[in-house]
């Protein structure tokens, strides 16, 4: 059994909340804090977010940053550091930055530069006239999520249903989703991927369904697809080296 952590996300969008949710969800069922920090989120889709976090034990908040205009400057550091720093966090998850430089989501790389920024001024004396009350906070450690080279995996098979039911929340992002699969691939390679796909009219069934079956396939790969220990597993990249006593099994 691992040591109970304060463990905080900081996420851009809030499905990364359910993608990184197993590592949350174990963390919060062996006594640790969990939360999560999402920079941009929709008014309308927090709500969402709001419960599927509630189905992983997490705490979310949500920062104010805006589509299409996340920038590297002063007012935004200082929004993520408060973060940072009223959390508290002992380890923190974040987007990869190797992943982000080939994602074409939008703002994931301004969003990158940013948070690594940020979480190195977290710990300095950066910005405490602006939050009187927030000592400085050093994150000891990070780990990048959905990373393109693991060297880390977390069992999540006792909480794979737990991450399902919090995906079927986020209904925002499937109907996206069911939209941009269905112009993104052929009708006869989505009916291969999802047998019964045309048969599927509403754009939320439609992304779901297709995220049920990359879900799977991408924990499944992650955990027994690669001769591993665990069934279903989330891979992760610790940034810089393991730091041990002794070897562990």
């Amino acid at each position: 059994m691992t040591e109970p952590l304060n463990l905080q996300l900081l996420a851009v969008y809030g499905m990364e909340v359910v993608e990184a949710g197993g590592a949350l969800a174990r963390n919060a069922a062996q006594g640790g804090r969990s939360s999560a920090f999402v920079m941009l989120s929709r008014p309308e889709s927090r709500p969402e977010i709001e419960r599927a976090a509630h189905h992983l034990d997490v705490e979310v908040a949500f920062g104010d940053f805006r589509y299409g205009e996340v920038t590297v400057d002063v007012p935004s550091k200082l929004a993520l550091v408060r973060a940072i720093r009223q959390a508290r966090p002992d380890v923190v998850i974040t987007q990869d930055p190797e992943h982000s430089l080939h994602d074409l989501d939008p703002d994931r790389r301004p969003a990158m530069t940013l948070l690594l920024e940020s979480l190195a001024l977290a710990g300095r004396d950066f910005g405490l006239d602006a939050m009187p009350g927030l000592a400085p906070h050093p994150v000891p450690t990070i780990y990048y999520m959905t990373p393109h080279r693991p060297n880390c995996v977390v069992d999540v098979s006792p909480v794979w249903e737990r991450k399902e039911l919090a995906m079927d929340e986020l209904r925002s992002q499937m109907a996206f989703s069911g939209q941009h699969y269905g112009r993104t691939f052929a009708a006869e390679h989505l009916e291969a991927m999802v047998p019964g796909w045309s048969a599927l009219e509403d754009p939320y069934e439609r992304g779901r369904a297709v995220h049920r079956v990359l879900d799977r396939v991408t924990h499944l790969h992650a955990g027994a697809g690669s001769h591993g220990r665990f069934a279903f597993a989330e891979a992760y990249r610790r940034e810089g080296p393991f730091h041990l006593q002794a070897l562990p099994r």
